[in-house]
């Protein structure tokens, strides 16, 4: 199996047959000043196409990516065609983070232009910094200028993404308001060369978790500025199983391993965490939530995690108990009070299930004794 030289190739990469197949189709759609495809195009990026495409001699499928509401991306998509930013809001592990990468992929031909969010970050992390040497030797010039994600934006027209901008002091959160307002960003120790005009394509998606709500606020006078669309997490079960499969795989495929998914494991995990995650079964049982959050990534990760067990240690099987004891991992926030609601899962839930199922839900209760 040919492997890539990256753990995660980045989006623009991933889907670049895709993205130039799309292009060479848009010439007739109306296309906003600076984006590289039209909103129509970025939302089949997204989205997905029923019929394939023709590019150089090849039929090039159009895949959807986003397994989620088609209603939300196509509202995101003409939030970026405006002035204001877009804010995509909502419980960690709800895919805010991989729309905001293809949205910028498709839009800007680059996902790459991001702030990560953390309690250090400094405004010079998000406008621009010196190169103290050239800064020494030359005095103040664009030469001696480090620019960071938003100058990049501007100067080049294109999308600066701010993730976990909760996570970010608020007088730095406040440092956009600014620029978001008029495009325009102020370097004074330039002088009268020190105003930078945003170009057309320039705009930016922020990202910030509903559980990071109040740790720092936005200001109300930030909020103007962007458009919220909040993200929830997968409703159907059925759906977050495929997302559980089609996730593991493509890390499967960059890891270099070659193994048959395991539709049974899928379906105990997704059945697990949607019920974990909502307060109630399928059967009607009540259910304590844990604290841990059960989001779908985590449900990849767990299965990944499995499978990569099995692969190098289990002959390529996936066993009831190995999926069970990882489970536990994902709950490791609070892993005396959370364990206890898992027991208490398994010793309804899972029993009845066990029950009245069979199959994959009785090898799963009687793999209970990994719940240490």
């Amino acid at each position: 199996m040919e492997q890539t030289n990256q753990i995660r190739p980045q989006a623009e990469a991933r889907y670049q047959d895709e993205l130039a197949a799309l292009a060479a189709e848009d010439g007739g759609n109306r296309k906003p000043l600076g984006w590289k495809l039209s909103p129509k195009a970025v939302r089949d990026f997204i989205l997905g196409r029923k019929k394939p495409l023709e590019y150089q001699g090849r039929e090039i499928t159009v895949r959807k990516k986003y397994l989620g509401n088609d209603a939300l991306v196509e509202r995101c998509i003409i939030t970026l065609t405006g002035s204001r930013g877009l804010m995509l809001v909502g419980e960690p592990g709800t895919a805010k983070t991989l729309l905001s990468e293809l949205l910028s992929a498709a839009i800007s031909g680059v996902s790459t232009n991001t702030i990560q969010g953390t309690a250090g970050t400094t405004e010079d992390m998000i406008k621009y910094s010196w190169n103290y040497a050239l800064l020494l030797a030359q005095g103040p010039c664009r030469q001696a200028l480090v620019p960071s994600p938003l100058y990049v934006g501007m100067e080049q027209g294109i999308l600066a993404r701010f993730e976990e901008i909760t996570r970010t002091p608020a007088e730095i959160q406040d440092s956009l308001i600014s620029v978001m307002s008029d495009k325009v960003l102020n370097v004074p120790e330039l002088g009268s060369e020190g105003l930078l005009f945003a170009r057309p394509g320039f705009n930016v998606i922020g990202t910030a978790n509903t559980r990071d709500k109040g740790v720092n606020e936005m200001s109300s006078a930030l909020k103007r500025r962007f458009n919220f669309e909040t993200v929830r997490p997968v409703g159907d079960v059925k759906l977050e199983k495929e997302i559980i499969l089609r996730e593991a795989a493509a890390m499967a495929k960059n890891a270099g391993v070659e193994m048959e998914p395991d539709d049974d494991a899928a379906e105990l995990l997704s059945a697990t965490f949607h019920e974990l995650r909502e307060g109630v079964s399928s059967m009607g049982h009540r259910i304590e939530k844990p604290n841990a959050v059960m989001s779908t990534a985590e449900a990849v990760s767990v299965y990944y995690q499995t499978m990569m067990g099995a692969y190098y240690y289990g002959g390529g099987k996936i066993e009831p108990r190995a999926l069970v004891a990882n489970l536990t991992g994902a709950l490791g926030q609070e892993p005396g009070e959370d364990l206890e609601k898992l027991r208490g899962y398994f010793s309804t839930v899972v029993r009845d299930k066990a029950e009245e199922v069979g199959g994959p839900w009785k090898a799963y209760y009687q793999a209970r004794s990994a719940l240490k």
